[in-house]
């Protein structure tokens, strides 16, 4: 699966999975509940700003950034990401490499949303033992006149509450999805190399945007 289609179905998902009727207050910490918390605000902007249904990415670049991204763990994802490499990145190059790939995340998250055709969510029970701290919710995204496609969120609870990880589509993890490619980058310029070339990502992405 290609990383365009790859973080559509992902970011569709955590954007789609809304009311499946009122939970008590003292559940709203749940990570299940959090990813509907956070789907249901933004699936009532799309709804209701005009500007974004007539194509602004600038205005849903910024409720992405506002509304998704505060619930994801990029040094987690970006380590992943990197494998074995990152051990030897020192501590300025780890923290390039999480801000160029949020930036690079930013960007295709919100042209992802851009694909919203009134998918339909459903989530699986999350069985939530006392102290656990790394979960999976369990979804499916329900397409009409398709097979349904299973989503599953990785989330870990540290200080800053429960924070998204990984996002696994049909059985494929999007850290791993990535992995290949990076690799690839450091092998052929080290971890310099891979920054310079999210960042050429990044420039390009934000030309691509200026354009249209």
């Amino acid at each position: 699966m290609g990383i365009r289609n790859f973080i559509r179905f992902g970011v569709l998902g955590l954007c789609l999975i809304a009311g499946t009727g009122v939970v008590a207050q003292q559940q709203e910490t749940a990570p299940d509940i959090l990813v509907r918390n956070v789907t249901e605000r933004v699936l009532d902007t799309l709804r209701r700003d005009k500007d974004i249904q007539n194509g602004n990415n600038e205005k849903l670049m910024r409720l992405v950034e506002a509304e998704i991204l505060p619930h994801f763990n990029f040094n987690r994802m970006t380590q992943l990401a990197v494998g074995r490499d990152w051990r030897q990145a020192s501590a300025a190059q780890q923290r390039q490499l999480s801000e160029e790939f949020r930036i690079l995340l930013v960007r295709t998250y919100s042209n992802a949303l851009l694909g919203y055709k009134d998918q339909r969510i459903e989530v699986k029970p999350l069985r939530l033992a006392q102290g656990e701290t790394d979960v999976t919710v369990r979804t499916q995204i329900m397409q009409p006149g398709a097979r349904p496609i299973q989503l599953d969120y990785s989330l870990e609870k540290g200080t800053g509450g429960w924070k998204v990880y990984d996002v696994v589509v049909a059985g494929v993890s999007l850290v791993t999805n990535y992995r290949e490619t990076f690799a690839a980058e450091v092998r052929q310029g080290g971890i310099d190399g891979l920054v310079r070339s999210l960042q050429t990502k990044n420039r390009a992405n934000v030309a691509a945007g200026s354009a249209k």
